[in-house]
């Protein structure tokens, strides 16, 4: 199907989400056929290519069944739909980026600026359907692509997408990012401070942090960038991206839970983060 040009894969989803749901609708009640329907529709849509394409997708039999039978749903029962809308998009991952895909080939222009050994474990931290993982992999093929995403949902469908990853379901800002070469993110500007931060705690020197789109807070210049096509931009930072006030963040933990992070005397006056444990020993190197 998202071989099919455009609008056919939509009309193929509405056309078996109405032939499932006469199928069913002898064998059922009225509102499971329509949630089954609903549900595979919903289900369908994760093969399309772009956000907009995907709602047209998961929208067309829900949007024609209330046209052609108004009033026959019990109010109830679209309670029930949501139920399956939150099943792809958790209520509690909201706050991080929607499914946006990443362009194919987005990271190529930073293959040549950041050298990975053989065997390096790559993460893309919020992997959705699988797009990044499919950039990394051509950018880095030597490496090991690993990705996480909050969705259960989302990552059975991205482990079919992309079976030469690992990927697993779990939340990008519990994983420990401190075993990964690289980072890779595409995700909201508000999100980029404490992406910074998680950095800080875990990631060791010598890593990469590679955001997509979204730089850091402009006191965080980026070691490289890339530019897309389209004019987006890629921004990558080696690792440590920036120093900590440990005795800051001593005085805060208690009352605010918040870290000043500074890059040789400039500070980040404006950013409200999280407080860091200072990491015992020394800051691990890559051989």
């Amino acid at each position: 199907m998202p071989r099919l040009p455009w609008p056919l894969p939509a009309l193929c989803v509405w056309a078996l989400a109405w032939l499932l749901f006469l199928g069913l609708q002898p064998l059922l009640p009225l509102f499971a056929a329509v949630l089954l329907a609903t549900g595979a529709s919903l289900l369908a849509s994760l093969w399309g290519a772009t956000w907009w394409r995907r709602g047209m997708i998961a929208a067309g039999f829900p949007l024609s069944y209330a046209v052609l039978a108004a009033g026959s749903l019990p109010g109830w029962g679209w309670l029930l739909l949501l139920g399956a809308l939150l099943l792809v998009y958790p209520l509690n991952a909201w706050r991080d980026a929607p499914i946006f895909p990443t362009p194919a080939g987005a990271l190529q222009g930073l293959a040549g600026q950041i050298d990975l050994p053989a065997g390096a474990p790559v993460l893309d931290a919020g992997c959705g359907l699988g797009d990044g993982l499919r950039a990394l992999r051509q950018a880095w093929p030597q490496a090991r692509v690993q990705g996480v995403e909050r969705s259960w949902v989302l990552r059975w469908a991205c482990a079919l997408r992309c079976p030469w990853a690992r990927v697993r379901q779990g939340n990008m800002w519990v994983a420990d990012w401190g075993r990964y070469h690289l980072v890779y993110l595409f995700q909201r500007p508000e999100s980029m401070s404490r992406a910074a931060v998680k950095s800080l705690a875990e990631m060791p020197d010598g890593a990469w942090l590679v955001s997509l789109n979204f730089p850091l807070p402009e006191e965080i210049p980026a070691t490289c960038t890339a530019q897309l096509a389209d004019g987006r931009s890629v921004y990558a930072y080696r690792c440590p991206i920036a120093s900590i006030d440990q005795d800051e963040v001593a005085a805060h933990e208690a009352a605010a839970h918040a870290a000043a992070v500074t890059l040789a005397g400039a500070a980040q006056r404006s950013q409200r983060l999280y407080a860091l444990k200072p990491r015992p020993g020394r800051r691990r190197r890559f051989m």
